[in-house]
């Protein structure tokens, strides 16, 4: 998974991205380039499993952060090259500024949130109007594309982002290839200064993010920067003095994690535990074809046992022999927890 990290400049977002990754990068804004990094998913689970197997190996599940350039202001649009930045992305985090500017401006996040979404609802309203009328001249208004792309139209006319509306299966499909920015999953971190740190989101700024689709959650990246900085032994002394629950790491990725809508499958041996990222429906094959696509090409049966049930058990013989390990065809949907063993022929 891909999270951009965007927002206009001098919110905050690559010291957000120096303490979510631990990395020590310029702002990405000053060179128009991007900052990229790459975090391990901490999930006591694969710690457990890893403690049972004794693998040569144990491998997280990753989640990668990029740094983009900031946007340069309400009404200016997005340029060819930010709008390709964005696409490339599986979800934004728009980072929006809740402390005063350095040169004393008052912060404004709810206008910070509104206009960068409007911002998003504006070029895809640029994207589908230039393929209605391609459509209009290639093959009139009788199209199912045509139908479609047409009550999108209406919906962001309404200043309404896509990830705002309801999708068929059919547009889903159809539409998939587009690359639509305001579909994209959107969590707002609102940067807060260091003695709001312990502070959640103003109602204000989560209910306007829930009304465009987004969650929203606070964050001050100046502390969470420092705390990236000690040693694990010092970091509970320190946010206890902030109070603090946990580092705004963990909490970021529970709430992508949501807002994705992921879940994690194990696979377990002796050379390696590892943890496997995919959607919440998934079925099997799609599951195996993160592995490798062999795996799902020539997909006979999954061999699945849920974690829980394996932790009850207390090994594989057992929870094989208490009918806890089950075998699955295609069309089982794998669950969040679940330890798998492909069966495959190619």
């Amino acid at each position: 998974m891909k999270a951009g990290l965007v927002g206009y400049a001098l919110v905050g977002k690559t010291t957000l991205f120096n303490a979510l990754t631990g990395l020590h990068r310029d702002s990405s804004g000053a060179h128009g380039h991007t900052n990229l990094g790459t975090i391990k998913v901490p999930d006591p689970r694969v710690d457990a499993l890893s403690d049972i197997y004794k693998p040569r190996k144990k491998t997280y599940a990753e989640m990668s952060f990029v740094d983009l350039p900031g946007a340069r202001g309400k009404g200016s649009g997005l340029d060819a090259d930010s709008i390709k930045a964005l696409a490339d992305v599986d979800a934004f985090c728009l980072v929006v500024r809740a402390f005063p500017g350095g040169d004393g401006s008052p912060p404004d996040p709810l206008r910070q949130l509104r206009d960068f979404d409007a911002e998003l609802v504006l070029a895809d309203m640029g994207l589908v109007e230039k393929r209605l009328d391609r459509l209009r001249k290639e093959h009139g208004k009788g199209t199912a594309e045509f139908h479609e792309l047409s009550r999108l139209a209406e919906h962001l006319e309404g200043s309404h982002p896509l990830r705002t509306m309801r999708w068929s299966e059919a547009e889903e499909k159809e539409m998939a290839h587009f690359h639509f920015l305001s579909r994209q999953p959107m969590l707002v971190a609102v940067n807060v200064p260091e003695e709001a740190a312990s502070t959640p989101a103003s109602a204000e700024v989560t209910e306007a993010a829930q009304q465009r689709g987004a969650n929203a959650i606070a964050l001050s990246a100046e502390v969470e920067a420092e705390i990236a900085q000690l040693e694990p032994k010092d970091q509970r002394d320190f946010l206890d003095s902030l109070g603090i629950a946990e580092p705004a790491r963990a909490r970021f990725i529970r709430a992508a994690y949501r807002l994705l809508d992921l879940i994690s499958f194990f696979t377990v041996g002796e050379d390696e535990v590892k943890a496997w990222t995919i959607r919440r429906g998934d079925r099997a094959p799609r599951a195996a074809a993160r592995i490798h696509s062999d795996l799902e090409r020539g997909f006979i049966r999954a061999e699945v046992m849920h974690y829980n049930d394996f932790i009850t058990a207390g090994s594989e013989s057992k929870a094989r022999h208490e009918g806890r390990l089950r075998l699955e065809g295609k069309e089982y949907v794998v669950n969040d927890g679940d330890i798998i063993n492909f069966r495959f022929a190619v």
